[in-house]
C-alpha cells in the first residue's frame, strides 16, 4: 500500500510541476489563450486517440476479449453511478452537475493508470474514457445548454475518443497487426498526454481569479463529491468484481477517482456560458486531488485492489 501511495503522490506531482510551466508560460506571455486552445485540440484530436488506439496494439487472446467487455460494462456502470449521485446534489446547478459526473480520465487517468500498473493496463481504461466522452459531447453539452440537439447519433459518432475506441475494437478483434515503424511514433505521441494535459490546465488557472479558487466554499463541496464522494462508492460496487478482475476494478477506480475532468471548461466557452466558473471549479479539483488521490489509491488497497 505504501508503494503505491508513493507512486501516485509522485506521478502526480511531476503532474503538478507541467501545471506551474504552463502557469508561468501564460503569465509571461509566451503562450497565449489561443495558444492552449490549440494544446486542447491537439489532446483531444491526435494524442488521446493515439492512447486508446495504442492500449489495443496487443496480442488478441479469449481472456483479453472477455476482459475488455467486463471492463467496457463495469465502465458504464460507475459512469452511471457518478452521474446519478452528481444529479442527487447538484441538479439545479447544470454546470456542477456535469462537472462533478464526469472525471479528467483521460488527461489525468492515462498518466497514473500507466505509473501504477503499466502502460498495458490503459487497455482496461479505453472503453471508460470514450464512454465518458461520448457522454460529456451530448448528455453534458444538452444539460448545460438546455438544447437537445447535442444527444444525436452523428454527435456521438463524431467523438475523436469513440471513433478511436471503434478502431481500436477493430484492430484487436480482426487481429490486425500494426508494424513497429506506426509504433514507435504512437508511442512518442502517447508520451505527450500528461505534459501537454497539465501545461493547459496550467494557463486555465494563471487565467483565473486564485483568491475566487480558494475562498468560495461551493467548490470546496464539489470538490469532496468529485474526489471522496464518488470513489468511495466506486470502490464499493467494484467490490463484487472476482479475483481475477481486479485489475480492471483499480483501472477504473483510478480513472474515476481523478478530478473534474478539464471539458467541461471548453464547453462552457463554447457555449457561453460563465467558463471562469468552470475553470475554478477544475483547478481547485485538480489541485486537492494532490492529496485525494493517492489516499483513494491506499483505501483500494485495503480492499484487494491495486
Amino acid at each position: 500500500m505504501t508503494g503505491v501511495f508513493g507512486v501516485v503522490l509522485g506521478q502526480i506531482l511531476l503532474m503538478f510541476l507541467y501545471l506551474i510551466i504552463g502557469y508561468v508560460l501564460y503569465r509571461t506571455g509566451l503562450i497565449t489563450q489561443e495558444g492552449s486552445k490549440a494544446l486542447a485540440h491537439l489532446l483531444l484530436y491526435c494524442v488521446l486517440p493515439c492512447v486508446v488506439l495504442k492500449s489495443f496494439c496487443i496480442e488478441y487472446s479469449a481472456k483479453g476479449a472477455v476482459e475488455l467487455a467486463v471492463s467496457i460494462a463495469a465502465g458504464a456502470g460507475v459512469l452511471l453511478l457518478s452521474m446519478a449521485v452528481s444529479w442527487l446534489f447538484f441538479r439545479k446547478d447544470p454546470m456542477a452537475q456535469i462537472g462533478v459526473a464526469f472525471s479528467n480520465a483521460g488527461f489525468m487517468g492515462f498518466p497514473l493508470v500507466t505509473a501504477v500498473l503499466g502502460g498495458e493496463a490503459v487497455f482496461y481504461a479505453a472503453g471508460f474514457v470514450a464512454l465518458l466522452n461520448a457522454l460529456q459531447w451530448t448528455y453534458g453539452q444538452a444539460k448545460l445548454s438546455g438544447d437537445k440537439k447535442y444527444i444525436q447519433l452523428g454527435a456521438v459518432l463524431k467523438n475523436p475518443l469513440v471513433l478511436s475506441l471503434l478502431g481500436g475494437v477493430v484492430l484487436y478483434f480482426c487481429r490486425i497487426p500494426v508494424p513497429q515503424f506506426l509504433r514507435n511514433p504512437m508511442g512518442a505521441i502517447v508520451g505527450m498526454n500528461a505534459p501537454l494535459a497539465m501545461i493547459v490546465l496550467g494557463v486555465y488557472l494563471a487565467r483565473t481569479n486564485l483568491k475566487a479558487i480558494f475562498t468560495r466554499p461551493r467548490l470546496y463541496v464539489l470538490s469532496a463529491v468529485r474526489l471522496v464522494v464518488i470513489p468511495l462508492l466506486t470502490i464499493a460496487c467494484l467490490m463484487i468484481l472476482p479475483a481475477g478482475w481486479r485489475q480492471i476494478g483499480t483501472v477504473l477506480i483510478i480513472v474515476n477517482a481523478a478530478p473534474i475532468g478539464s471539458n467541461i471548461a471548453v464547453y462552457a466557452q463554447r457555449l457561453g456560458l460563465d467558463s471562469s466558473y468552470a475553470v475554478q471549479m477544475v483547478c481547485l479539483s485538480t489541485l486537492l486531488s494532490l492529496i485525494t488521490l493517492p489516499v483513494m489509491l491506499s483505501v483500494a488497497a485495503l480492499f484487494g485492489f491495486v
